[in-house]
């Protein structure tokens, strides 16, 4: 007698539904997920006063994307090539322990933080938006990308996300990866997510 295999949630069933066997693939194994900042988490906008830099628009949807991630055992990360305190902030705020700042080697940071975690490099994930990143997702074992990145660097992606950088294109990563390894149904039971989760 075969095993019943469990049909997925609906909305697992959803985000999945123009996904390719092969990016499913890619996202079954993951467990650690890298984020550019500029231009995936945010809009790329930089706001400048007489003191340097002072703000960065991050969006909730975002957010809470991430620390789904994070409360389904997946580690995730920050790889950014800007240096300063708002990543660093907003990390915390995410319960995001691994931030890496002023990089310019992404492609050896993502190799340096897998083999510190030991992670597999086929099991780590990178979403990035423009050339620096291209390293990174190179070497990663699935490499995401934005609709507004240059096209060269969305060609190096094995998915793109529909929605802008810094505008839930982030949270589409981290439902889709949720979704493909059946983890995304279990944060629709009432209670799970607890408090504070609109981040």
């Amino acid at each position: 007698m075969e095993p019943t295999l469990t049909p997925p949630h609906p909305a697992e069933a959803l985000v999945l539904s123009r996904v390719p066997p092969a990016v499913r693939e890619r996202l079954a194994p993951l467990r650690l997920m890298v984020f550019d900042v500029d231009g995936v988490l945010t809009d790329g906008s930089l706001w400048y006063g007489e003191h340097g830099e002072v703000a960065k628009r991050f969006h909730a949807l975002d957010g809470h994307g991430l620390r789904l991630l994070v409360k389904s055992g997946i580690t995730v990360a920050l790889i950014t090539g800007r240096q300063g305190p708002i990543a660093d902030r907003r990390a915390a705020e995410l319960g995001i322990a691994h931030v890496m700042q002023g990089v310019q080697d992404k492609g050896q940071a993502l190799t340096e933080l897998a083999q510190r975690l030991n992670v597999l490099l086929e099991h780590t994930g990178f979403m990035g938006d423009d050339l620096i990143d291209l390293p990174a997702m190179q070497r990663a074992g699935f490499a995401a990308s934005v609709p507004d990145a240059p096209a060269y660097v969305a060609q190096a992606a094995h998915w793109v996300a529909s929605r802008p950088g810094g505008s839930g294109a982030a949270r589409e990563c981290c439902d889709l990866i949720l979704a493909a390894q059946g983890r995304l149904g279990a944060f629709f039971q009432p209670g799970l997510l607890g408090p504070g989760v609109n981040q």
